[in-house]
C-alpha cells in the first residue's frame, strides 16, 4: 500500500524547502512528502491524489499566498480530503487570521514562522496531528435526512440531539419540494419530524432512544458490572471517564442526552488551559469523548438514570426504561440545568422561539434577525458574541446593574466592542406572545414596560442541580446540590450510614463509594476547568476507596 501523504504549500521557495526538509527528516519513512510552491500547484496536486485514491494525512499551508491565501486553500482542499489534518503556517502579525480560520475551516493548529528548533516547535505539533489522523474514523457516511416544521418543538429536539452528538444531517422543511417528496413517499399519515437514515429506514417522530440507536450511538451496556460508573457526560463526567479508563478501571459513562453538558453548547470557551485561541464547547466535548473511547471507556447515550442504591459492596444504578448496572464505585457528574423563566406565555414556545441554553442549531436561522438573550454569566456572554455574527441585533437582557460580578472581564470587553450587541441593564422579561411561535416579548426596564418584536429568546439564568431522582439516599443542601467530604460534617455530626473506620474523602458523598464532581456538587466552582479537575480527582479517590475494601 502507498504511503499516506503530507502536503505542504508555501510560495516562499526557501520556506517551502525548509518545511519539506524537516518533514522528510522525521516522517519520510512512514509518509510521502509532497511540496508545492503555489496554491494552484497545491490544489492540482491534491486533486490528482484524490483521483488516484491516495490518502492525505495532513496539509500545511502558508497563510500569505498571492493566488489564494492559506485559509482559502485549506477550505478548497477540505472538499477533497475532509479528514486530513489542517495546519496553517503564519507569521506573528497574522495570528488574528489564524484564529478566524479555526471557525472557517475547523483549523486543527497553526504554526508561527520560524519554528526553529523543529524538535521543540515543529515536530510535537505534527506528531499530535498525525496521531489524531491515525486514530480518526475516516469512513464517509451518507448524511441523515431530517424533514420537519420550522417552528416545531419536536423537530428542534431532533436536530439539537443530532447536532450535539456530532451526527451530520441534512435539514429540510416539509413544504420544500424535496421535503414534500420524502413525506409523500412515506404516506399520507406521516408524522413529523421524519428522519431517514443512510440505509433508507424512516423514523416518524422518533423518541430519543430510538433515534440514538438508529444513528449508531451506544445505548446498551456490554456487561452488568463495572469498576466505575460515571453518571453525566459534561466536563466533570468526561474527565472522570478519561482518567478512570486510562488508569485501568473498567469504566462506563451514562449520559441522558449528549456529551459536553452545558459546556458543550458554548460557542467559544476562551479561558480553558491549553487553548490560547479558544475552543468551542462542541469541539472540546468531542475531543474528550474520543479520548475516553481511546482508553477503553464505554459511553452510553440516551439512557436516563433514575435510581442509585448500595447493595453490599456494590453500587447499583437503575435506568428509566428498565434494567440496571452495578459497580464498585459511582461518580455523580449530572451537572445543572438552566432555570425556567416564569413569565406568562413563554412555556408555550419552548423549542418554538424560546430556547434554554445556546441552541447553536438555531444560529443560521437568526440571520439578519433580532435576538434576545437573558442572563449575565459567561454562558450568556459567549452566546451573545457568537450570535452577533448572524443576527442584525443582539439584545442582552441583564437583571442587575452590571456584568462585572458574574461575567469574565475578557467577555465584557468583547461585548463592548461589538456594535450590534446592546446590553439592557435592570431589565426582565415579563411575558411572551405569538401564534405558532414566539413573536413578541413584553419587557420591563427600571419599572417601565415596553414591547419588542422577537422570534428568538435564549435563556441562561441560574442553575438547578439534576438531583431530584436521588430521593432521600444522598445528603444535599437546601438548593439540592450534593454534599461531599467536609461539607457533610458541617450538616451533621456524622454522615448517615458512614463506617466508623474513616472520614469521607473530599469528593465522597454520605454513601461510601459514591462521589460527586463538577457543578452538581455543593460549593463547587462553576467553571469547565474546575469540573474537569474534580472529575480527575474523583478517580484518584475511587482508587483509594477500592484499595480499602
Amino acid at each position: 500500500m502507498d504511503k499516506p501523504v503530507i502536503v505542504t504549500v508555501d510560495d516562499d521557495p526557501g520556506v517551502s524547502r525548509a518545511v519539506a526538509r524537516d518533514l522528510r527528516k522525521k516522517y519520510g519513512q512512514q509518509y510521502r512528502i509532497v511540496r508545492a510552491e503555489t496554491a494552484e500547484q497545491g490544489i492540482e496536486a491534491v486533486r490528482e491524489m484524490r483521483l488516484r485514491g491516495d490518502e492525505v494525512a495532513a496539509i500545511l499551508a502558508d497563510y500569505r499566498m498571492p493566488q489564494m491565501n492559506g485559509v482559502q486553500f485549506l477550505e478548497a482542499a477540505m472538499d477533497m480530503y475532509p479528514f486530513a489534518r489542517r495546519v496553517l503556517l503564519t507569521a506573528y502579525a497574522d495570528t488574528d487570521a489564524a484564529i478566524q480560520a479555526i471557525n472557517v475551516v475547523d483549523l486543527d493548529h497553526y504554526l508561527l514562522k520560524p519554528w526553529d528548533p523543529p524538535e521543540e516547535k515543529f515536530y510535537p505539533v505534527i506528531d499530535g496531528q498525525l496521531d489524531a489522523w491515525q486514530r480518526s474514523d475516516r469512513q464517509i457516511r451518507p448524511e441523515l435526512q431530517v424533514v420537519g416544521d420550522r417552528w416545531s418543538a419536536q423537530s428542534y429536539r431532533v436536530r439539537d440531539f443530532l447536532a450535539r452528538n456530532h451526527v451530520p444531517y441534512q435539514w429540510m422543511l416539509a413544504e420544500d419540494p424535496e421535503g414534500q417528496q420524502l413525506v409523500a413517499a412515506v404516506g399520507s399519515d406521516c408524522h413529523l419530524p421524519l428522519v431517514i437514515t443512510a440505509e433508507g429506514e424512516h423514523l416518524q417522530a422518533p423518541d430519543q432512544s430510538t433515534l440514538a440507536s438508529a444513528v449508531g450511538l451506544s445505548t446498551t451496556p456490554s456487561t452488568d458490572f463495572y469498576d466505575l460508573i460515571v453518571i453525566g457526560g459534561g466536563p466533570a463526567g468526561l474527565g472522570a471517564a478519561v482518567y478512570g479508563a486510562s488508569e485501568g478501571l473498567r469504566t462506563v459513562l451514562v449520559e441522558a442526552y449528549s456529551s459536553g453538558g452545558q459546556a458543550g453548547q458554548s460557542s467559544r470557551i476562551e479561558n480553558y488551559l491549553g487553548f490560547p485561541d479558544g475552543v468551542s464547547g462542541a469541539q472540546l466535548a468531542d475531543r474528550a469523548r474520543r479520548q475516553a473511547l481511546k482508553f477503553g471507556a464505554e459511553l452510553l447515550t440516551a439512557r436516563k438514570v433514575v435510581s442509585l442504591e448500595a447493595k453490599g459492596q456494590a453500587r447499583v444504578v437503575g435506568f428509566r426504561d428498565g434494567g440496571e448496572i452495578a459497580a464498585h464505585a459511582v461518580i455523580l457528574a449530572t451537572g445543572v440545568t438552566y432555570r425556567r423563566l416564569e413569565a406568562p406565555g413563554l412555556d408555550d414556545f419552548v423549542g418554538r422561539g424560546v430556547y434554554y441554553g445556546a441552541a447553536l442549531t438555531e444560529a443560521a436561522s437568526c440571520q439578519d434577525g433580532e435576538v434576545f438573550i437573558v442572563g449575565a454569566a459567561n454562558s450568556a456572554g459567549q452566546a451573545a458574541v457568537y450570535l452577533a455574527g448572524f443576527a442584525s441585533k443582539v439584545h442582552l437582557l441583564v437583571r442587575g446593574e452590571g456584568l462585572e460580578k458574574s461575567m469574565s472581564y475578557y467577555l465584557i470587553e468583547q461585548i463592548a466592542a461589538i456594535p450590534n450587541i446592546e446590553v439592557h441593564y435592570e431589565t426582565q422579561v415579563t411575558a411572551g406572545a405569538g401564534d405558532d411561535h414566539l413573536e413578541r416579548l413584553t419587557l420591563t426596564t427600571q419599572g417601565k414596560e415596553w414591547t419588542a418584536d422577537a422570534q428568538w429568546l435564549f435563556v441562561f439564568i441560574g442553575a438547578e442541580p439534576y438531583t431530584s431522582w436521588l430521593g432521600d439516599g444522598l445528603e444535599r443542601d437546601a438548593k439540592g446540590f450534593v454534599l461531599t467530604g467536609p461539607d457533610l460534617v458541617a450538616y451533621g455530626e456524622r454522615p448517615r450510614n458512614w463506617p466508623l473506620r474513616r472520614q469521607p474523602y473530599f469528593l465522597e458523598t454520605n454513601v461510601p463509594g459514591v462521589f460527586a464532581a463538577g457543578d452538581v456538587r455543593a460549593d463547587s466552582i462553576k467553571r469547565v476547568a474546575s469540573a474537569v479537575g474534580e472529575g480527575a480527582m474523583a478517580v484518584a479517590l475511587v482508587h483509594r476507596y477500592m484499595e480499602k475494601q
